[in-house]
């Protein structure tokens, strides 16, 4: 077919301008059949490729016919489209039919369609030089940069690496016991949620990272502070989560000022998420929430359900 005769021609002219070894006609094939007995034996509901794009592209279709395979699989499991398969560096038109992955790394806007942030709290494979150094991503880190992608309709996926027998460390252990802490009084603004009409406020966008090919931007950049929002809602409810605590306790979002076009609704309650309902005013600088003289006990990250 002609589509055949494209892929071959795409096929010569990869190989001859990158004198690399490509991946013949029977490769392809038996990776499309392996994969495709894949989804039928186990019916996966992800299937996520460590590739720009899809796998042999463009050398071949094979990828495309996987992803075609699943996807329709799935719409006659579920009767609609339920699942996901992930990618990285996509374009702008890849990106409405393929879950745009970011290794180690974010976006810095909001994004129109839901992406993953796919990182690690050391390598990714076990490494004990981490573990003896204690150099893991701390539970502040992680749950700041989780905050951030979930305002911008993002999703983490956070590997904890684990050793020959299948175990955990102590220091990991520690970092994701104090995830579950904060989640048990937060998870309320984070799980189900939709962003908002922003992202959010702050310095610490003003000197984000850019992309680095596939991601690596988590790091670098001016840290967050108690001046840094993010914002989520579920329902009609919006959560406006700082990353810190303010010295005077009072938290001033600018987003939620007087006559604010974002938010023109009335405010008639705000909660601190675990700690019960706070005394408010709006003001043209923005919204004053007056927080309690006793801290919570992650002050790196608190959430404010404002109804």
């Amino acid at each position: 077919s002609q589509g055949s005769e494209n892929i071959n021609n795409i096929h010569k002219e990869w190989d001859w301008n990158n004198g690399a070894t490509v991946p013949d006609a029977a490769y392809c094939e038996k990776f499309l059949n392996r994969t495709v007995d894949l989804i039928n034996k186990y019916n996966p509901d992800l299937i996520y490729f460590d590739d720009t794009a899809l796998p042999l592209w463009p050398i071949s279709d094979a990828g495309l016919k996987i992803a075609a395979h699943l996807y329709n699989n799935s719409i006659k499991k579920h009767g609609k489209l339920e699942a996901v398969l992930n990618g990285k560096i996509l374009d702008e038109e890849q990106q409405k039919c393929m879950v745009w992955d970011i290794e180690k790394g974010r976006s810095n806007k909001l994004e129109p369609f839901v992406w993953q942030s796919d990182t690690c709290l050391g390598s990714w494979h076990y490494d004990r030089s981490i573990f003896d150094r204690h150099r893991y991503k701390t539970a502040k880190n992680v749950i700041q940069n989780l905050v951030d992608i979930v305002s911008k309709n993002g999703t983490m996926l956070l590997s904890v690496p684990v050793r020959g027998d299948g175990t955990i460390d102590s220091d990991e252990t520690a970092v994701v016991e104090e995830i579950a802490v904060w989640m048990k009084s937060n998870g309320e603004g984070i799980f189900k949620t939709r962003p908002w009409k922003i992202f959010g406020e702050g310095p610490a966008q003003e000197s984000a990272n850019p992309i680095k090919a596939q991601g690596f931007n988590e790091n670098g950049g001016k840290p967050f502070s108690a001046e840094d929002y993010r914002f989520t809602t579920l329902g009609n409810t919006l959560f406006a989560i700082s990353l810190g605590w303010p010295e005077n306790a009072k938290a001033l979002i600018k987003s939620l000022s007087l006559d604010n076009p974002l938010r023109p609704e009335a405010i008639h309650r705000v909660e601190l998420l675990g700690g019960g309902e706070l005394k408010f005013e709006r003001k043209p600088e923005g919204l004053e929430v007056t927080l309690p003289d006793k801290k919570p006990d992650l002050t790196y990250a608190y959430s404010l359900k404002i109804s």
